[in-house]
């Protein structure tokens, strides 16, 4: 049972995110929000970061869909850069900067950042 519970620990983040994906494809972001808090809240008290930069991320596009405060937006995407650089993770490194270049992109052809096109690349 304690081998199925470490594997829980391990797999319950990502499928909180996939999760997180769904419903803010399904325009739900602050449901979407919610499951990724849940998440957050397993990966801290298990200690398996594994997915703790996709996390992170995902964090940055739902604060964006629901303009929140940008600060709270760049601290998201560059914790999720930070957090994958510290693992040696190029493919979640990558996927965090190309994000957050197009929340940049989008936000200096948008006002504000308003209508982060619904992609999570």
């Amino acid at each position: 049972m304690a081998g199925f519970r470490g594997a829980a620990g391990i797999a319950l983040p990502f499928l909180l995110a996939l999760k997180a994906e769904a419903l803010y494809f399904a325009d739900r972001v602050s449901e979407a929000l919610e499951a990724i808090n849940e998440a957050e809240a397993l990966v801290e008290r298990s200690g398996a970061r594994y997915w703790f930069a996709e996390l992170h991320r995902l964090r940055g596009v739902l604060l964006t869909a629901l303009d929140a405060d940008e600060t709270q937006i760049e601290a998201s995407f560059c914790a999720a850069i930070k957090i994958a650089k510290e693992q040696k993770s190029v493919s979640l490194e990558k996927r965090a900067e190309a994000t957050y270049a197009e929340y940049h992109r989008q936000k200096s052809t948008m006002s504000g950042g308003h209508g982060f096109r619904r992609t999570l690349s």
